[in-house]
């Protein structure tokens, strides 16, 4: 070799571990916090393991949707150091599920927390808009809610984790029906956005006002974002179109009453109230908007297409299904049938998704164009 150009061969480029893996550990938080929510039941589970129950909120916030969340934002940001973020969440989710030390899952969900600060930043330099602006609020919620678990339970930090889901969602969500919504409109998201962390913030004291404050803020911010939402206009149309903006519209009302459980009774103070605030936020709203962005989301993480089947409706009918008999039937008119059958149904919903999921991608053909748009909308498409 010596200095002479003969012989002389190029470091092949170390090609990096494609994202798709990084859906590992989300899929096994799936299953842990799928597990607690059956041990938290008091329903038969798989694994009957104590602590599990008392990390079912966590293990489904952060180790499967944080990951989903920070996966997506990490292609998007098209850097390598970005899939730090999902990589992190998922170590601590896995760290949960696998029955590590609390502390131990907590601190690799902040190290994630911080690596996402950084994606979200990144994103913010390219754009410099106030939708991002917001998104980055919804993190420091998130990071504000890691750091807090290492001194207090979940039930205290409900609106923290609800404020990260709602606003990365509800910004993303704007961002795309930019075209459509009149202008300054980012401008007044960005308000309601502040109102939602400032209001979530006021609860860490104990007065009832301030919860009640919070689901006011949050019943603004859901009601204007389904007012301006492109899901009114698509949910009209056929195929892909209808069918997420129906899992959008559905996630509308189900964190509207959520909202409203809080302004009417402030703190929740009984099973049925915090049943119903947490699965309408977490299941009812965030879910439903995987559930809708699946088909255009994942194509860009796994590099396969997943093309829209009429199928798709199974599992978001049986989410949606499941919650009604859950909260009102169960909740509302005090059921325990209902609530039952409501939990073994968001179960099976939560299952389906990921089967049909995969059969879905197996089954398809793989066109590069099709992998293209499927990139290309991931960077304007909420997760």
């Amino acid at each position: 070799m010596g200095g002479s150009g003969h012989g002389v061969r190029r470091t092949p480029h170390r090609a990096e571990p494609p994202p798709a893996l990084l859906l590992v550990p989300a899929g096994l938080s799936l299953i842990a916090g799928i597990d607690a929510a059956l041990v938290l039941a008091g329903l038969p589970s798989p694994v009957e393991r104590a602590d599990l129950g008392n990390r079912h909120g966590m293990l489904m916030v952060f180790g499967f949707l944080g990951t989903l969340i920070s996966l997506e934002r990490a292609v998007a940001l098209r850097r390598p150091w970005a899939l730090a973020a999902p990589a992190l969440l998922g170590a601590g989710g896995a760290a949960l599920a696998l029955g590590l030390p609390q502390r131990v899952g907590a601190v690799l969900v902040i190290d994630g927390c911080l690596a996402l600060l950084g994606v979200y930043a990144g994103l913010f330099a390219r754009q410099r808009d106030e939708a991002t602006a917001v998104e980055i609020l919804g993190v420091g919620a998130a990071l504000a809610a890691s750091v807090l678990w290492l001194r207090v339970d979940v039930y205290t930090l409900l609106p923290w984790l609800a404020t990260y889901i709602v606003l990365v969602i509800a910004a993303e969500r704007i961002e795309l029906a930019r075209l459509h919504r009149p202008q300054g409109s980012e401008r007044t998201l960005l308000a309601l956005g502040v109102a939602v962390f400032a209001t979530a913030a006021m609860t860490l004291a104990p007065t009832g006002w301030a919860d009640r404050a919070f689901g006011l803020a949050l019943l603004v911010l859901t009601a204007w974002t389904a007012f301006g939402d492109v899901a009114r206009k698509n949910v009209r149309r056929v195929g892909l179109p209808r069918y997420s903006a129906a899992a959008m519209l559905l996630g509308y009302l189900w964190l509207a009453v959520a909202a409203l459980t809080w302004v009417i009774g402030g703190r929740p103070g009984s099973l049925a109230s915090y049943d119903t605030v947490v699965h309408g936020v977490f299941l009812g709203f965030a879910m439903s908007m995987v559930m809708g962005h699946a088909p255009i989301i994942l194509p860009a993480v796994i590099r396969r297409p997943l093309p829209y089947h009429p199928v798709l409706w199974l599992p978001l009918g049986v989410l949606h299904l499941g919650l009604l008999l859950r909260v009102a039937v169960g909740d509302g008119l005090g059921v325990p049938l209902a609530w039952e059958a409501g939990i073994w149904l968001s179960v099976a919903a939560l299952l389906l998704l990921p089967l049909i999921s995969a059969a879905l991608v197996v089954t398809a053909p793989r066109p590069a164009r099709t992998i293209a748009a499927g990139r290309a909308a991931a960077e304007r498409t909420p997760s």
